[in-house]
């Protein structure tokens, strides 16, 4: 089936795809970008993923970073089947055809020495460009590189993960017991993301200084992830900025569909009844 964005619920400028909703018929998009699942972490919502790689068929598949945490693995190992379930998923496309490049992230930075290496259906690369339907060219990397606390203080980029998931930790517990009075999900990191200044002031800064790279770049877009925080940003520079966001709290993905278009979209949680928006 082909991919209409007109056939789904519009939700901030994004497509809203609640997972009661979802067809069981596979949609045909041209390319798929995902980024910082954090497979072997508590928090990765991998059910999700594999539920959203399920529904939508691609040519190529992006895994744009920090899709296996290795920072969370060295310290303790946790490995679900679910987790089991999206490497299958991943595989089983690529076996289908699909062209899967993962890109490397600083969370699975442990693969950057493989560089280079394909194997299958899947490449192994610290970037790439990726050309659309249209012929505009796209510049796909993580985004680690552009944050000077993981490239200068690496020990303040550990301590930040540690607090990251100890929040989403905090989060778990306090939405199940949101959940048992009624009420619906809510993010204490998506809240402290919009209303701490400081932290809107460092988004806006990563994603000014990753589309300034893009135009020395020569290319018309930068895909990217790292920062959870899905956006499309056009820049007067003539680049367009996109965050593919996470499949932690955000469960976003960005798409090209076959003329070649690109959209963000959010794959709803079930028991999510509202949220933050994601653009404001």
């Amino acid at each position: 089936m082909p991919f209409k964005p007109q056939q789904l619920p519009i939700w901030m400028n994004e497509l809203d795809v609640p997972l009661e909703d979802a067809s069981s018929e596979p949609v045909d998009v041209r390319t798929i970008w995902v980024s910082d699942v954090h497979l072997g972490s508590k928090g990765a919502r991998a059910d999700e993923l594999a539920e959203f790689l399920k529904i939508y068929n691609c040519d190529t598949l992006f895994l744009v970073g920090d899709i296996i945490d290795g920072w969370r693995m060295r310290k303790k190992i946790y490995w679900p089947q679910a987790h089991t379930n999206v490497i299958r998923r991943i595989l089983t496309r690529a076996k289908r055809g699909t062209k899967v490049i993962y890109i490397t992230g600083n969370h699975d930075d442990m693969l950057r020495r493989y560089s280079g290496i394909e194997f299958g259906n899947v490449f192994l690369t610290d970037e790439y460009i990726h050309t659309l339907k249209n012929g505009k060219k796209l510049w796909v990397i993580h985004g680690d590189q552009f944050d000077g606390v993981v490239q200068c203080h690496r020990w303040l980029a550990f301590l930040g993960d540690w607090a990251y998931e100890t929040v989403l930790h905090f989060n778990r517990w306090f939405n199940h017991v949101r959940a048992r009075l009624g009420f619906g999900y809510w993010s204490l990191s998506a809240y402290l993301k919009y209303k701490v200044k400081r932290a809107v002031n460092f988004i806006s800064d990563f994603e000014t200084a990753v589309a300034k790279s893009a135009i020395q770049k020569g290319v018309q877009g930068v895909v990217c992830g790292h920062i959870h925080h899905p956006e499309i940003r056009e820049f007067e520079m003539g680049v367009t900025y996109y965050n593919c966001g996470d499949w932690v709290e955000s469960l976003s993905a960005l798409i090209e569909d076959q003329d070649g278009e690109l959209h963000l979209v959010r794959w709803a949680r079930s028991e999510q009844t509202n949220s933050e928006p994601l653009n404001s």
